[in-house]
């Protein structure tokens, strides 16, 4: 087997992928990633080697990334935004033989230490020919072809960084089978295939984006519309320019949408699937868009760990703030402190089993025995409810836990009610001590433009609608918000 050979069997004249405007149809990428496979094994890549991919979405991400796990190397994707030092971490983390840099990259890349591009044995350039002996990729594609190497499902396909909101990113490897695996297990409900078109705006360096945008996509024959960056106004010209049918994004996509007043009502009109991961999506902002445009946004659960689809609420009744039920194949317990199963409506922590979860973080055995019991069972340290008809609720993070006097305050309940004020745009919540009460609430608040709140109102909103315990004792109101890549808060950069 190998992953590469998800784009095989579709019809050659289908489009595969639009980047830049630029179509490119199933046959053509099959050439391409075939030409740059050889190109690679040519220069000595090939199983145990590792290629980093420095490159936004797209069709250079796609042909490389298909090209190096054609050969049995494994995937790096990196942020091609991120600053110097941490491309610097994530590179002496994977080790890689090959990397491939957009122009974006570029000027990034010129500021690493010496010692870490020499190390990089080969460095590609899909761009331009300002990085001093990189070679550039337009030359690599015309390279004569080589067959796909098969590999064992076990073998090592993406080093994916984890988005490090509970500390510090480790590199989570997931194999061929990993992956595989969860693209047939989500397929029973997010089907998508043949004549959908996909908006694709989720970073391929984030499993959401690479695994369920990009490969579930092309693994059922669908077009793909890689978008570099989310702009709502483009977004909406895209759906109709493109007729796109299946919209996957974060919470903070989905509540962009929702503040635009001036949106036609059929502006989703042409969308059969709107998806929404990667973190929690309010309540508010589904039953706004519901209630304005008859969309249905339907919530799902996942974690690099697990490929990443672990529930999808589609398949089944619409129910705002469920995030379903566990796919096909995939096991799934709620439990206590005691590792005992809760009662339905009990608070506990998820714990998932299946052929998508990941074999352990590269090279650091301690932090994979503390996520991987010796049965298989991964500890996701996020915190849910089930109710009596097996209906999942995402509560939180366990280590974003707040406890005001032994008391458990899940910051999600409190942003939840916060997402609720007509005038309150976003909002995030951290745990503080406290003298008294060992930890305090604190709320990071973002206004609606032109809107005007004091901390005495927010607090008493939060009142009417949460216990005293749980209620913010200060509110500081900010510009924006920090976040990752694909619209996750990171709250340890507000504590």
């Amino acid at each position: 087997m190998n992953l590469a050979t998800l784009i095989d069997g579709h019809p050659d004249g289908d489009v595969a992928l639009v980047s830049r405007g630029r179509p490119t149809t199933y046959g053509s990428l099959a050439a391409q990633v075939a030409s740059l496979r050889g190109a690679f094994a040519a220069r000595g890549v090939g199983a145990g080697d590792t290629v980093a991919l420095l490159c936004g979405n797209s069709r250079y991400f796609v042909v490389s990334y298909l090209a190096a796990l054609g050969v049995g190397a494994a995937v790096a994707p990196l942020n091609p935004t991120s600053p110097a030092p941490e491309i610097d971490k994530e590179l002496l983390g994977v080790t890689p033989k090959m990397a491939v840099v957009e122009p974006s990259a570029h000027a990034v890349w010129r500021q690493l230490p010496e010692t870490t591009r020499s190390s990089v044995s080969l460095v590609v350039s899909t761009e331009g020919h300002d990085l001093p002996g990189a070679l550039a990729i337009e030359d690599l594609l015309v390279h004569a072809p080589v067959p796909v190497v098969d590999v064992e499902p076990s073998h090592h396909a993406v080093y994916m960084f984890t988005s490090g909101t509970a500390g510090a990113p480790r590199a989570a490897v997931l194999t061929h089978g990993n992956l595989l695996a969860n693209i047939q297990q989500s397929r029973v409900a997010n089907r998508i295939e043949k004549g959908d078109v996909v908006f694709g705006v989720l970073p391929l360096f984030h499993i959401f984006g690479l695994n369920v945008m990009l490969a579930a996509a092309l693994y059922g024959g669908a077009t793909v519309v890689l978008v570099q960056r989310f702009d709502p106004l483009s977004a909406v010209e895209t759906f109709e320019e493109r007729a796109v049918t299946v919209v996957p994004g974060a919470p903070s996509m989905w509540a962009a949408f929702s503040q635009m007043d001036t949106l036609p009502v059929d502006t989703f009109s042409r969308v059969r699937l709107a998806l929404s991961g990667a973190a929690k999506l309010p309540e508010q902002v589904a039953h706004d868009l519901h209630t304005r445009f008859g969309l249905k946004v339907w919530e799902g659960y996942g974690l690099t760990e697990a490929s990443p689809v672990v529930t999808t609420s589609l398949g089944g009744r619409w129910i705002p703030g469920s995030i379903g039920r566990p796919v096909p194949g995939v096991e799934l317990r709620v439990v206590d402190e005691n590792g005992e199963d809760v009662l339905a409506g009990d608070a506990g922590e998820i714990l998932v089993r299946g052929n998508n979860v990941f074999v352990g973080y590269l090279n650091d055995p301690e932090a994979t025995a503390r996520v991987l019991t010796p049965d298989g069972w991964l500890l996701t340290g996020d915190i849910a409810t089930i109710d009596d008809d097996g209906h999942l609720f995402m509560v939180d993070r366990a280590k974003d836990l707040i406890i005001v006097s032994g008391f458990n305050v899940y910051p999600g309940e409190v942003e939840d009610a916060l997402s609720f004020h007509p005038d309150i745009e976003a909002a995030a919540v951290v745990g503080t001590p406290h003298p008294h009460t060992g930890e305090t609430v604190r709320a990071y608040v973002v206004t609606r433009p032109g809107a005007h709140l004091d901390e005495d109102s927010v607090v008493d909103h939060c009142r009417a609608r949460l216990a005293r315990y749980k209620c913010p004792t200060k509110v500081l109101f900010v510009d924006e918000l920090p976040r990752t890549a694909t619209g996750k808060v990171r709250r340890h950069a507000l504590s």
